[in-house]
């Protein structure tokens, strides 16, 4: 396999490097060096990546340029109708997808639009008949779209499954294989999950045809530069511990518990203690998730609490503290809460309280680790 060390090394047009570099992006991350090459040939691909790897980059740039330059004839012109599909399970990371399309599609003429629950219809119509080049959607507000006949998916010629694991797990199946149904059958079809489970082996063998097949490092496994901790509390003992956590660490905080009731309760807890804190979860309304990932993210809040479906969907630079004031129910769950921390070769720590209750939790973590967490 050839050496990719700069992404001139890739076979991508001189405005694609532009963009890139416009980006502030200068070598390739190893999923975007493996990735690129079979998308850009119109290959079916698995990738196997966890978040924080660049993944995102790694089929926006191919796609953009599937769209605009060599061979884009065969994908139809701008302007022609939607050409490109990205199904993400939230809300939040179609909007970080969304954001990555137009950061690298903007001076191409690549328009992206983004369909989410939560949001009026109104504008989304609007949206829809401006006859964007890309949808980045959730697959209860596209299947929503399909219903009415406000959508069309006939010219897609790319289809993206992000976290497709994760998107499965949330209950979307049916909702994405409607989708894929309904997409042209001579189209391209991306899947990049960290994990295989059975569901999304099935999902694969039933869509993909013969795909390339791409795992970077050991799926599922932590990032490099993250210090983890073991706090051993009961449940009485877990926030006067976090709130001492807190008074000693002035960087940014995310904390996450297992259910949406714990994390109001939380927040309330560390917000009388004088720090400032949002919460996100599921109940919480789209313009009150915004304001509070807006708000982490310029620092107006220093502590954000979040469940475990906004684990894979915040992108934040900075986090320096992860704290696992719950344990996740699978060792999986535990790699992308942590991931969260220690971005871009940064150092973070991740410090994770455990019950008595918790212990089968505990042991299951340690060992897809390899190692017991140090105790603090």
């Amino acid at each position: 396999m050839l050496m990719v060390r700069s992404f001139t090394d890739l076979p991508l047009t001189p405005a694609s490097l532009d963009a890139i570099a416009a980006a502030g992006y200068s070598m390739p991350t190893p999923i975007q060096a493996r990735a690129i090459p079979p998308i850009l040939d119109g290959s079916d691909l698995i990738g196997c990546a966890q978040t924080g790897t660049g993944k995102t980059a790694a089929f926006a740039i191919p796609t953009i340029e599937r769209l605009t330059g060599a061979g884009a004839r065969a994908l139809g012109r701008p302007g022609s109708g939607p050409r490109a599909l990205v199904l993400a399970p939230t809300r939040e990371l179609a909007l970080q997808i969304a954001e990555t399309f137009d950061t690298f599609g903007r001076t191409r003429g690549v328009r992206t639009i983004v369909l989410i629950g939560g949001e009026s219809m109104g504008p989304q119509l609007a949206a829809l008949r401006d006859r964007p080049d890309v949808i980045v959607a959730t697959p209860g507000r596209l299947a929503d779209h399909l219903e009415r006949g406000t959508a069309s998916l006939g010219a897609i010629r790319v289809v993206v499954l992000d976290e497709a694991d994760r998107m499965l797990d949330m209950g979307f199946a049916p909702q994405v294989e409607r989708i894929l149904r309904v997409a042209p059958l001579d189209r391209q079809t991306l899947c990049f999950s960290a994990t295989m489970p059975p569901e999304v082996e099935r999902l694969v063998r039933r869509h993909l045809v013969r795909p390339a097949r791409i795992e970077v490092g050991l799926v599922a496994r932590p990032v490099a530069g993250v210090t983890q901790v073991l706090y051993r509390a009961d449940a009485q003992r877990k926030t006067p511990l976090l709130l001492k956590l807190l008074g000693a660490e002035r960087g940014r905080t995310l904390i996450f518990t297992r259910t949406k009731h714990r994390a109001d309760r939380v927040a309330r807890a560390v917000t009388a203690a004088g720090h400032r804190a949002a919460r996100l979860h599921a109940d919480r309304s789209m313009s009150e998730r915004r304001e509070a990932l807006n708000g982490f993210r310029s620092g107006r809040y220093r502590v954000l609490i979040a469940t475990d479906i906004a684990a894979r969907g915040i992108d934040v630079p900075e986090i320096a503290h992860v704290v696992n004031f719950d344990l996740p129910g699978t060792p999986e769950d535990y790699i992308h809460r942590i991931g969260r921390t220690a971005r871009a070769e940064a150092s973070g720590v991740a410090s994770s309280f455990a019950a008595p209750e918790e212990q089968d939790r505990l042991r299951a973590i340690e060992r897809h680790l390899g190692h017991p967490l140090v105790a603090g």
